[in-house]
C-alpha cells in the first residue's frame, strides 16, 4: 500500500499538538471510518498525521532514503493494525511510537555496518524535545492519571476490612505485622492471606473494567 511520498517542505514547520491538523476526537472518528473502508478518512489521516511521522524521522537524523523508507513502513504497519488499535483517538501516539521504533531499527543496522566512536554519529537523536516526545509524554501522563483514578475508584468499592488493611499496609514506613494486628484486631497469621485475597479482589475488579 502506497501511503505517501518523500517529505514535503510544507510539513517542515507544521507543529503537532494532539493531532496536528486534526484533533484527537476527529482522529478517532477517522480511524473508525477508515476501518470500514472509507478512503477519504484514510487520506485525511495520512495528511493530518504525516507531520508527526516526519518530525520523528527528522529527530533521528536519518538520510532521505532511510527516512522515506521508515515513513512508508510506519504507514504500512498502521494499515495492517488499523482494525486492532484499541484506542483510535490515540492513533497519533501509536504512529509516533512506531516511527521511533523503526528509526532505531535503522540506526542499529547502520551502527553494525559502520563501527565508529564519533560522538556525532553515535548521538544521532536530537536532545531537543520533539513533537513526538511531547505527544508521548502527554499521552502517557493522561493514561497514568486515568489508571490511578480507576484504581482508587475500585479500591473504594472493596469492603471496609480490605480498605483498612491495605491503607495501613501502604503506610510509609510500612508497619510490622504486630503493629497491624494491634491496630486492626487481626491475627498476625491472617494478615498475609487476607492481604492477598484483597489484592486479588482488587485485581479482578480492575480486569473486569479493563483498567489494567
Amino acid at each position: 500500500m502506497r501511503t505517501g511520498c518523500v517529505p514535503s517542505a510544507a510539513y517542515d514547520d507544521v507543529p503537532y499538538t494532539r493531532g496536528g491538523t486534526v484533533d484527537r476526537a476527529e482522529v478517532g472518528a477517522l480511524v473508525r471510518s477508515a476501518v470500514e473502508g472509507d478512503a477519504a478518512a484514510w487520506k485525511a489521516l495520512v495528511e493530518g498525521l504525516s507531520p508527526l511521522v516526519w518530525s520523528v524521522v527528522r529527530a533521528h537524523r536519518l538520510s532521505d532514503a532511510d527516512g522515506s523508507e521508515v515513513y512508508q513502513t510506519v504507514w504500512f504497519r498502521f494499515a495492517q493494525h488499523l482494525g486492532r488499535i484499541r484506542e483510535p483517538e490515540k492513533a497519533g501516539a501509536w504512529l509516533a511510537s512506531t516511527a521511533r521504533h523503526e528509526c532505531l531499527k535503522v540506526i542499529k543496522g547502520l551502527t553494525r555496518l559502520m563501527p565508529t566512536d564519533d560522538p556525532q554519529v553515535l548521538d544521532r537523536v536530537s536532545e531537543d524535545r520533539t513533537p513526538e516526545q511531547s505527544l508521548l509524554d502527554s499521552e502517557e501522563a493522561a493514561a497514568e492519571a486515568e489508571r490511578i483514578r480507576r484504581l482508587w475508584q475500585e479500591f473504594e468499592e472493596l469492603g471496609d476490612r480490605c480498605r483498612q488493611l491495605l491503607r495501613v499496609l501502604m503506610s510509609s514506613p510500612p508497619p510490622s505485622y504486630l503493629e497491624v494486628s494491634a491496630a486492626l484486631g487481626i491475627a498476625v497469621g491472617s494478615i498475609g492471606p487476607l492481604r492477598q485475597r484483597c489484592l486479588r479482589r482488587l485485581r479482578a475488579r480492575l480486569d473486569a473494567r479493563g483498567a489494567v
